[in-house]
């Protein structure tokens, strides 16, 4: 039997925020969403059976790491990741692009050859083309694939940004070809150009000539400021196509998705929940809590009162504050949970409140606040 084919539908607009469904065999992932991180085939911290039940319907994992450790053959070998990891949730799977820039030690970028590195653990030499990139994916068996793209540092270089805008366009060429015919699955595109929006508008022009399924927005969390990050969005957002679901990497804090929802922008993905979860940081309606403040060793009181979600609310602070003063696994574990659960509240209503109409509303109640 064939496999349902990828598919996304707009279901409704509130000026440029938009709530919509994304459709794949693996199961349906509703829009905004958020997407916990899963590096090394892992959301830190976090069961996959738990981060189902915070109403998460989507994880990233990372080409870069798996293919280093423990590599694509191993996984291979189960079936793919999802087998591998035991999740049946959709997958999407980054090209690896960011962290050979970030992580290894680069040795030198290719225009034909790709990304030439050693591994940031044991110095191994790697080459990491267009087609390898797409091959560890489809090996993976993920179920939206990314292309392969340089992703600079921030700068104002624009002579540089222009350059790298180049490479990754030839690369999306190449990603796409390798991709080849694969309609249960989605390859997304992704528009570099740094902060400079001629670029930004070229790089997306010729993306949709080369016609992928969803398109990306990289280079953007790199050290720019939030004003910087939503002015790039200011610049694209009524160019960017209506039919396609609109992905911004590596992002962010709630107020930063708060700002891109209103822009247009119906996917994220971010470490923050997670990593802030395993110092001690939890988000909240009300702002943020460092629960290893020394206030809390008297407060009886849940992080969330009214989150009865995986029974987080039994917990007092007085308790996860005792947890981290005492360098327990369960602190990382119930506020890693907590964060991700906050996040996918988030996005419920988000969801809810452009589908009423009231998402301006909303931000503005929120954007200062989160």
């Amino acid at each position: 039997m064939a496999l349902k084919k990828f598919a996304f539908n707009v279901l409704k607009n509130d000026k440029f925020a938009r709530s919509g469904l994304i459709e794949t065999h693996r199961g349906n992932i509703h829009t905004p969403a958020f997407m916990p991180v899963g590096t090394q085939a892992t959301v830190k911290a976090c069961t996959i059976d738990d981060i189902k039940k915070t109403g998460s319907e989507i994880i990233l994992s990372n080409t870069y790491h798996l293919m280093i450790r423990p590599g694509v053959e191993r996984i291979k070998s189960v079936g793919g990741l999802h087998e591998f990891m035991n999740c049946d949730l959709p997958i999407l799977t980054d090209s690896g692009g960011f962290q050979v820039m970030s992580l290894s030690k680069l040795n030198k970028i290719d225009r034909e050859k790709g990304a030439i590195f050693n591994s940031h653990v044991d110095g191994k030499k790697f080459y990491l083309s267009p087609e390898e990139s797409i091959r560890i994916q489809l090996g993976l068996n993920s179920d939206i694939v990314m292309i392969m793209d340089e992703c600079p540092k921030k700068t104002d270089d624009y002579e540089l940004i222009k350059k790298s805008v180049d490479l990754s366009l030839y690369w999306a060429e190449r990603s796409k070809k390798a991709f080849g015919n694969n309609p249960h699955k989605a390859l997304f595109g992704i528009v570099q150009g740094g902060l400079f929006k001629d670029l930004r508008l070229k790089s997306l022009a010729e993306l949709m000539k080369i016609g992928f399924d969803g398109y990306a927005i990289g280079g953007l969390a790199v050290g720019e400021t939030q004003n910087e990050m939503f002015a790039t969005l200011e610049d694209i957002k009524e160019f960017l196509p209506n039919e396609k679901p609109h992905y911004l990497m590596g992002v962010g804090t709630p107020s930063d998705i708060l700002g891109a929802v209103k822009r247009g922008i119906d996917m994220f993905d971010c470490v923050l929940p997670t990593r802030s979860g395993r110092t001690g940081l939890a988000f909240t309606w009300e702002g943020r809590i460092n629960v290893k403040n020394n206030k809390y060793q008297t407060d009886n009181t849940p992080l969330d009162l009214s989150c009865d979600n995986l029974n987080l609310n039994r917990y007092s602070k007085n308790y996860l504050n005792h947890l981290f003063n005492t360098n327990e696994i369960l602190a990382s574990m119930l506020l890693s949970l907590h964060n991700i659960n906050f996040y996918q509240e988030l996005m419920a209503s988000i969801r809810k409140n452009i589908n009423q109409g009231t998402f301006d509303q909303f931000h503005d109640k929120y954007i200062d606040k989160l």
